[in-house]
């Protein structure tokens, strides 16, 4: 199986309506879970306290951004993980970490990218509720991770293995900022790229070669250093306030996506509901990523062939980049303030609805 177990959570409902409208149920169970998470993150950017302007803004920015990324955003399944990180998120800022450890256990279970969310997790719960909730955590989103792992382990375990192998062993395509800064290379004459499509577990179009290899290595390492330095610069915040949660989560995904050696375009659709927490220069920078990927959704062929499209590609993969930064930014910034009891005199506080 291509996907973890935890996606058949909503590949297996649709099946009831038949074969002839599979697709259909299929996208609107993707439509509805998209109207959950744009309701959950207005709830969050209201219990955060911000303006009636910027909530409205937001949400329209969210309900626009499918025109935006095109029909795949209804096509694949990644709204699922997408919402279950967003509401561990919001059930984490309600104050249940417990419950919210579990949404992250599932949505482990569901796309394995939201472990990137766990460190900022466990310090978050660590300051609130001290090393007891932060171990329930732990043990909370092990058992939903094991509750939708292990039955397909015991029954197959190859198959599970090959699953969990299929993606950590994909090489470098031409999506990611590696591979769009070589094909980059190639467009200019600094170097011969090589593209090969790959119908195996994943259907892929990957570089291939000494250099592709080395990039994929580095570029899964800087994965890792951006997930830890994330944690590093979360836990330097001396408060527990969940807006700097909102910050890390966002930074810990933008991150993850911004070093990942395979990146579709229906991936930003983790990124969203996150990127809607930042300030408004963020958002500029995800809607100018989610238009660039539907310039070129037409146009993968000349993609593939490193024909001109791939200079689109890698300003794409840049303003994922981009928008890293601009999340540690504001992480950072929120930690000076944690830090300043200057700063914490004249802080605002949060606008908790009754």
């Amino acid at each position: 199986m291509e996907y973890p177990p935890g996606a058949l959570a909503v590949f297996l409902p649709p099946a009831a309506f038949g074969s002839s409208h599979y697709n259909a149920a299929f996208k609107m169970l993707m439509a509805l879970c998209g109207l959950a998470a744009l309701v959950l993150v207005a709830w969050l950017l209201v219990r955060l306290g911000v303006s009636t302007v910027r909530l409205a803004a937001a949400v329209l920015l969210f309900a626009l951004s499918p025109i935006a990324l095109g029909p795949i955003s209804l096509n694949t399944y990644d709204a699922w993980p997408a919402l279950l990180t967003v509401a561990a998120l919001a059930v984490f800022v309600a104050g249940r970490s417990t419950v919210a450890f579990a949404l992250l256990g599932a949505a482990f279970a569901a796309k394995v990218y939201p472990v990137v969310l766990l460190p900022a997790a466990v310090i978050f719960a660590w300051r609130t509720g001290g090393r007891a909730l932060a171990l329930r955590g732990l043990a909370a989103f092990v058992g939903v991770a094991s509750l939708c792992i292990v039955p397909f382990l015991v029954v197959a375990p190859h198959g599970l293995a090959e699953s969990f192998r299929a993606q950590a062993a994909r090489s470098l395509q031409v999506e990611s900022l590696g591979g769009s800064l070589l094909a980059a290379a190639d467009r200019l004459g600094f170097y011969d790229a090589t593209v090969v499509h790959r119908t195996g577990h994943a259907v892929s179009y990957d570089l291939v070669g000494s250099l592709p290899a080395t990039v994929a290595v580095f570029s899964s390492i800087a994965q890792v250093l951006v997930v830890l330095g994330v944690a590093v610069l979360y836990a330097r915040g001396q408060s527990a306030d969940p807006r700097r949660l909102a910050f890390a989560f966002a930074a810990a995904v933008s991150g993850f996506l911004a070093f990942t050696r395979f990146f579709s375009p229906q991936y930003l659709v983790w990124l969203l509901p996150f990127v809607l927490l930042l300030d408004v220069p963020a958002w500029l920078v995800a809607g100018g990523a989610l238009v660039l990927a539907q310039v070129w959704f037409f146009h993968y062929s000349d993609v593939f062939a490193l024909g001109g499209y791939v200079w689109l590609v890698l300003l794409r993969d840049l303003l994922i980049l981009g928008l890293f930064v601009l999340a540690l930014i504001e992480l950072r910034g929120r930690a000076v303030k944690d830090e300043d009891p200057v700063f914490l005199e004249h802080e605002l506080p949060l606008r908790v609805p009754s």
